[in-house]
């Protein structure tokens, strides 16, 4: 007879293969949504805090900046492991191998643990030249070098937080995975006005409050991950790397590896080039620019995210009649989403610019670089859509020309190439973003409909 968990886990399980594809996906992707909004809000309760500092928050917000290429290679070799072995994880769960999918979890989270320590090690060597690198000043370093070293230090926290969330909500349980994101947002919001205002530890404070959060949200979900609710369960059997296990597995997460790590160097490609033509005003304003980009980008990543699990284990299963269905209500709520925030954002800058700091200099520069940076975003949900439905397939060189496509292809390039045709240079900059998003939109949806089409046919005929 089974018992109440293992009738509960393999219940949750089978909804993958048997309920309505739209209410599973609200079902899924509103816990996944709101764990990436309140995941959001690790560093951005830090910038409202910060840039509300008396005196020096604009100059310290802009160092904190500085910073984000740092956090997003450490979020960028999470994704590598973990978005490679999530949607793996749920293909042999459609398959009925459940051996293998423990065997996925326990690999990637051993190499998780390896990824951070190195991490940690590279960039307390190596963290001060590369600030000065990615844009900071003589103004802002002293804010940049104290908030990235603490941050850094708490990194293997961050990583089997993030990382392994993805195995839970992979197999269904994405309200579990909600409340442990829930849990450590509540944490921060609560650490970082005692760290960086009473106790007066400025920017420091505020890297010690996340990272502190980062642990609390990570015993959560090892906690989970080794009781008795959860369907895959971590344990030492599995937890020696595998060449065969893993190398599938990187080939699959290389595609949002290159998209968090070439975030990264946006970032500093986005920041050297403004620190040149506009200065610390212009930096700012491309800090709170990529914020709100990032408000926008974490409801479609979690929208993806609850249809993972639907689409990996429908394909494992050979059933592409689901597949299909998953795609195209992904596809529909992904577009509704970006029009939305689009239009918002075009129709009230200054209220979105507000949130992190009232400076007359910052607001001059960032009401209308803002407009311009996100003047292609609406129609980014179809990349998104896409995106996101070639890794929940496997389909890793589509995923990856995509990922390339968008940021090494063309805004990178177009971020030094732009300022030669243009007498305002900041405004060449930022008319980067927009051009790449249309082109990049574009080409993914002609690739997607041909990969794609070809896939389910096959699928088709092999059923």
């Amino acid at each position: 007879m089974r018992s109440h968990h293992e009738s509960s886990q393999q219940d949750t399980v089978s909804q993958l293969g048997t309920a309505p594809v739209g209410r599973l996906l609200l079902k899924l992707a509103v816990p996944t949504v709101v764990a990436q909004m309140v995941n959001l809000l690790y560093n951005l309760v830090d910038r409202i805090y910060i840039g509300r500092m008396p005196g020096v928050g604009r100059i310290a917000l802009t160092g904190v900046g500085v910073c984000l290429p740092v956090i997003t290679l450490i979020t960028a070799f999470t994704m590598l492991i973990a978005q490679g072995g999530a949607p793996k994880a749920a293909i042999a769960m459609g398959e009925g191998n459940f051996d293998r999918a423990e065997q996925l979890l326990g690999n990637c989270f051993t190499c998780l643990l390896a990824a951070a320590v190195v991490l940690t090690a590279a960039f307390w060597i190596w963290g001060e030249p590369l600030l000065w690198a990615f844009g900071c000043s003589e103004d802002t370093i002293q804010y940049a070098l104290p908030y990235l070293r603490i941050y850094v230090s708490g990194s293997i926290f961050v990583m089997i937080a993030l990382g392994l969330n993805l195995f839970i909500s992979t197999q269904g349980f994405t309200q579990f995975s909600m409340r442990s994101v829930l849990i450590g947002a509540i944490c921060n919001i609560i650490l970082d006005p005692i760290f960086i205002y009473a106790l007066g530890m400025g920017v420091r404070g505020a890297a010690l409050a996340t990272v502190i959060s980062q642990a609390v949200s990570g015993v959560w979900v090892l906690h989970f991950l080794t009781g008795t609710q959860t369907r895959l369960r971590l344990s030492r059997r599995w937890m020696k790397p595998e060449r065969k296990v893993m190398l599938p597995v990187l080939a699959l997460g290389i595609s949002p590896f290159i998209m968090q790590s070439t975030e990264a160097l946006l970032n500093i490609s986005f920041n050297s080039s403004l620190q040149r033509y506009g200065g610390d005003p212009a930096v700012g304003a491309m800090t709170v620019a990529s914020t709100i980009m990032q408000i926008v980008w974490i409801p479609t990543q979690g929208i993806g995210q609850g249809s993972q699990p639907i689409i990996s284990y429908n394909y494992g299963a050979k059933n592409p009649q689901r597949v299909r269905q998953a795609f195209w209500c992904l596809l529909r709520v992904s577009l509704a989403v970006t029009m939305v925030f689009c239009l918002l954002v075009q129709l009230f800058p200054a209220f979105f610019i507000r949130i992190f700091n009232s400076d007359p200099e910052l607001l001059d520069t960032a009401v209308w670089t803002l407009r311009l940076y996100t003047a292609g975003m609406g129609v980014f949900g179809i990349q998104m859509a896409v995106q996101q439905t070639f890794m929940a397939i496997g389909k890793a060189k589509a995923s990856l020309f995509i990922a390339c496509l968008r940021k090494v292809i063309l805004l990178i390039p177009l971020i030094f190439v732009l300022p030669n045709f243009f007498e305002n240079k900041v405004f060449a900059v930022f008319l980067a973003e927009p051009v790449s998003d249309l082109i990049s939109v574009t080409v993914s949806a002609i690739v997607f409909f041909f990969v794609f089409r070809a896939e389910m046919a096959k699928m088709e005929s092999e059923h």
